[in-house]
């Protein structure tokens, strides 16, 4: 599957030696030098935490990205393709950040290394020069608490929670407080990934969403615990043609720490409350 976020492994194969194509591996360290795909650089975005959604807290987000891309050598001209074992939270995250920091360019490699079973793997790093790499921020693609705050219970705005249902369920909890921010609609985020590890297919995934409620015509907001998860939620809807997506980025590492914020506290079905 191609479409203007994720690329196949064929896409991979006819632009494998052009000029302008930088390849970044998302998996940890010690994966990355194990063996990547030949000229590959590393970035595994998991480390860089960022759950606060102030207006400084945004500020120092984009720093930081402008920073990690001028790191990795990123011009602003190339076609950038993150890729990990399969098309998982990492690859996203990193997709979805280059995206919001205004490159016009940044995909991800559908199935990852799984898809691309054919390609001799290197445990050499290739040198590359770091850049000047300038931010253009995306607002519209990111979330903060005060937009979903100023938005509960608006049907415009829909808000889909990621996590797993033991998560959204309180019977596993990540942050002070436990529960759900009020009115999600709810789905693991891994029901977007088929069984050879790529992304379900556009129409799969309209189906699903549908089902679930998550109208095309409204704003679509998903939040997992830290912004990666959601991060594959917003490419899925990007996928499956929900022209207006954005990922909250503190999701519930922000949400459920903070005190002043509404929660709600799903059960499941036949569960004594």
């Amino acid at each position: 599957m191609n479409s203007e976020k994720i690329v196949d492994a064929k896409w991979l194969r006819e632009h494998r030696d052009d000029a302008e194509l930088t390849l970044i591996d998302t998996r940890p360290a010690k994966d990355f030098h194990a063996g990547h795909l030949r000229g590959a650089r590393h970035f595994d975005p998991f480390p860089f935490h960022h759950t606060d959604t102030s207006e400084r807290g945004i500020a120092e987000f984009g720093a930081q990205l402008q920073w990690i891309f001028s790191a990795l050598g990123i011009t602003g001209r190339e076609t950038v393709v993150f890729y990990e074992n399969e098309s998982g939270m990492r690859a996203a995250r990193g997709q979805w950040a280059l995206e919001y920091a205004g490159h016009p360019w940044a995909r991800m490699l559908d199935g990852g290394l799984k898809s691309a079973a054919g390609e001799m793997l290197a445990a050499g790093v290739e040198k590359f020069a770091p850049t000047d790499f300038q931010i253009n921020p995306r607002a519209e693609i990111l979330a903060t608490y005060a937009h979903l705050r100023e938005h509960l219970g608006r049907p415009e705005v829909q808000i889909f929670d990621v996590r797993s249902d033991e998560e959204y369920f309180s019977e596993r909890v990540r942050a002070k407080h436990g529960g759900a921010i009020p009115g999600s609609y709810h789905q693991d985020w891994t029901a977007a990934i088929a069984a050879d590890g790529t992304v379900k297919s556009s129409s799969e995934l309209r189906a699903q969403f549908g089902a679930l409620g998550l109208d095309p015509a409204n704003e679509i907001v998903p939040y997992c615990q830290g912004g990666y998860r959601a991060a594959h939620a917003y490419l899925a809807l990007k996928i499956a043609g929900y022209p207006k997506v954005r990922n909250y980025l503190g999701s519930w590492a922000e949400w459920g720490n903070r005190d002043d914020l509404p929660r709600e506290h799903p059960r499941r079905k036949g569960a004594v409350s």
